[in-house]
């Protein structure tokens, strides 16, 4: 069975290595991506679209930010959120004894 794959994308077609295990989920991206790339298409004025390069490299950029904010793994949001949480705790501890040491000096 061939190792490549033939893809389209924005009308253009690719030839792409691709072992034959991985055809559906290799479809499936360049399903995702296509649809991205046609979309920002769409969105982005004819005369700076030039040779699909800038809207490729948008769409590329969206990609990354979208995989990295996936990657927040719950471990890693759980984290952050006890950090503010403790972050308030201190706070509120700092304003209560701030409250305690200026009663405390208006007795003296």
């Amino acid at each position: 069975m061939s190792k490549t794959l033939e893809v389209t994308l924005l009308g253009k077609e690719y030839r792409v290595a691709c072992e034959p295990a991985e055809r559906d989920a290799l479809q499936a991206a360049v399903n995702l991506l296509d649809g991205k790339l046609k979309e920002a298409a769409e969105k982005t004025p004819t005369s700076a679209r030039g040779s699909g390069e800038r809207v490729a490299i948008m769409v590329a950029l969206n990609l990354a930010h979208e995989l990295l904010a996936a990657k927040n793994t719950p471990e890693q949001i759980a984290a952050a959120l006890e950090s503010e949480t403790i972050q308030r705790r201190i706070n509120s501890i700092e304003a209560k004894l701030d409250e305690s040491l200026a009663q405390h000096e208006q007795l003296f």
